[in-house]
This record gives structure tokens, sequence and C-alpha cells, in this order.
């Protein structure tokens, strides 16, 4: 009997942080049942592993030091040949992979039964949330911009989203019937959606009973205004070095400015005529595809809001409101930089141990 491989290509922000931590937190009871969640060793954790193995495939290398992630994909699928039974990768940079990269995952885990499962929510939902994750990546644009240039056609989160242009690719040596897609419910519960997952998995759910409180979180207009235009002050490639990400993206998008009360990024009134297109156009593709849907096929179109709701432009946020959100920034990195040890005094206590050692030699 071959090995079984469900390979989760994304997309982003379709609940991937939840579910990647629920696999992992899960991966002893998993197995039990005989579904592996692959991981390098007991230091390094399996969502990281399965990051740096998808940005090995992709000939990627961000996030760490270079280099880092070489050798992480031919790791990744010896695991999974050695593994019994079924195995689950996961990481949502895979929906944009090219064609050749897609190639090459097949041809390296052939003699599998492969299934590729893909999980999208509709772009009313998607497009606010994938914006604010672009700059808490570091990148720099309006929110208007980023919508025009998802709608050309010409941003990496176009290609990922996009369900047809994901899964014409995906599926091209695939059966159809080895295809899954997942809707992102309205309105969503962490538990309703475990359990859609877990059926494109084909796990029952109760096997995964430890719940996951990690959440890609959304910030709001101010909160995103902040962290935008402090990229704008940093030069990209300082901006992208782990020790600035780790401040900026993790201590303060992360996890500090998630917390506060604010007014939450939302599509303007006149961009849902054609989000609603593209819906009418992914779910034409869906039901001549032949492939296996799980949930609702109508999540996938856009709520709007309603006609008297007041709308907010991200990009044109009150002084105040920017102004408290960087007050509050500047205490939490305040409070970060005194909790730090100072690395000169570090040093010198480091070299009078070492002096103290040789002496006693």
């Amino acid at each position: 009997m071959s090995r079984v491989v469900h390979l989760h290509v994304g997309a982003p922000k379709t609940g991937t942080t939840y579910l990647q931590d629920r696999l992992m937190l899960n991966a002893r009871s998993l197995a039990q049942h005989g579904v592996t969640i692959p991981t390098k060793n007991r230091f390094v954790d399996a969502d990281l592993f399965h990051f740096r193995a998808a940005l090995d495939l992709l000939g990627q290398d961000w996030g760490g030091d270079p280099g880092h992630a070489v050798g992480s994909w031919d790791a990744m699928v010896r695991r999974v040949r050695r593994a019994p039974g079924a195995s689950i990768i996961s990481h949502e940079i895979l929906a944009a992979a090219k064609p050749d990269k897609i190639a090459k995952a097949l041809n390296d885990l052939a003699g599998c039964e492969v299934h590729v499962v893909y999980s999208a929510r509709d772009l009313g939902r998607q497009l606010p949330a994938a914006w604010q994750e672009s700059v808490k990546q570091g990148r720099k644009w309006t929110f208007r911009r980023f919508l025009n240039k998802v709608e050309r056609g010409q941003t990496w989160f176009q290609k990922a989203l996009d369900l047809p242009t994901v899964l014409d690719r995906w599926s091209v040596k695939v059966p159809p019937e080895r295809v899954h897609v997942v809707t992102v419910p309205h309105g969503r519960t962490a538990d309703e959606l475990w359990h859609r997952f877990a059926e494109a998995f084909s796990v029952d759910p109760a096997w995964a009973p430890r719940d996951s409180e990690r959440a890609n979180r959304s910030l709001g207009i101010a909160e995103t205004q902040l962290i935008r235009r402090l990229n704008r002050r940093l030069e990209l490639t300082i901006r992208r070095e782990q020790t600035y990400d780790a401040l900026i993206r993790e201590l303060l998008a992360q996890r500090e400015l998630v917390s506060r009360e604010s007014i939450p990024v939302r599509l303007p009134p006149n961009r849902f005529d054609w989000a609603d297109q593209q819906a009418d156009r992914w779910i034409d593709w869906l039901k001549g595809s032949g492939v296996h849907v799980v949930g609702d096929i109508d999540d996938l179109r856009p709520r709007r809001p309603a006609e008297d709701a007041e709308w907010h432009n991200p990009d044109r946020v009150g002084a105040k409101l920017q102004l408290d959100a960087a007050l509050d920034s500047l205490s939490v990195m305040t409070r970060e930089a005194a909790a730090r040890p100072d690395p000169e005094r570090a040093l010198g206590h480091r070299v009078r141990e070492n002096a103290k050692r040789l002496r006693r030699r």
C-alpha cells in the first residue's frame, strides 16, 4: 500500500497559523492513529520545519540567516518516506509555487498517494487581511495601491489567493478526487474550521483534542498605518534583518498592537463588484472541476456591509489615532529595551569569567 501524503499548500490568511499549531500540538496523538506531522528533531518546531522545507523547495531564503533552509525539503521527503501510514505537510507559501517547483515536489514524492489541500476564503475578508500581513512583513504600499495591484494580477498575494490559478497549477498531475478545497466559513469558529480541515485530511477530528490558542490576528487601521510608516523609515534590508523583524513584526504587530481597540480594516465598498465577480469565477471553476469541496461553497462569496455602514479609509487615519498607537508602541519598545542586557556589559562579564577560569588552570 502506498504512503498517503496530504500536501496543504495554502492559501495565506485562511486559518493556517491555527491549523499548523493544532497539528503540532497533537502530533503524538495523531501519530498513534497513523498520521505523521513530520519534524526535523525535538529542537525544531514542526511549523518551522515545514516553513523551511517550503522555502527550500521554492528556492527562497528569508526569515533567517542565509542558507538556513537549504536541505530542508529533502529532509522533509526522507521523513515522509520513513513514516508509517499518512503524513501531512503544510505551509501557505506553497500556494504560489511555479509549475517547475510543483513538478519537483510531486516527483520527489513519487510512489506516494499525494492529495493537495487548498483552503480558500472570500476576498471581502481575505484582501484586508492580506494587506495587513504584507505590511507586517515589511511592505510599504497603501491599501489602495495593494488592491490595484491585486486586481491587475501583479502581486504574490494574488497568485496565492486566486483559487483557479493555484489549483490549475497544483492539480496538473493530481486526480480531481485527490484535490480538496476547504472553504473558510463566515463568522467561523476555530472548531468548525478544524472539522473541515480534518475531513480534507481524512482524519477523525477527535484525534487532535488539544485546541490551539494561536491565531494570526488582524491589526486595525491605525496600527497598520503605524507599521507601514515605520517600514518607510527603515531600509528594506534592515527591516528584514532578524532582530528588527522580531521587534516590529513579532513584538509590536503580532503581540502588542493586535490587543488594542481599533477600527478594523475593511474592503472599500467600490471594490465589492470585482470581489463578487471573482467569487463567481471561483465557484464556476469548482463546479466544473470535480474536486472535493469541504464546507459551503457560498462561503466564497463576500458579504457586503449594510448600506448605512461607515467605511474608514486605512490610508487616511487621523493623527490622534496614529499618535496613540505610536505612544503605545514606544512604551512597549522602551520596556523591551530596559529588559534586554547591555551587550557591552554582557561581553565584559564573559571576558571576566573566562579570565577567572584561565587563572584557575
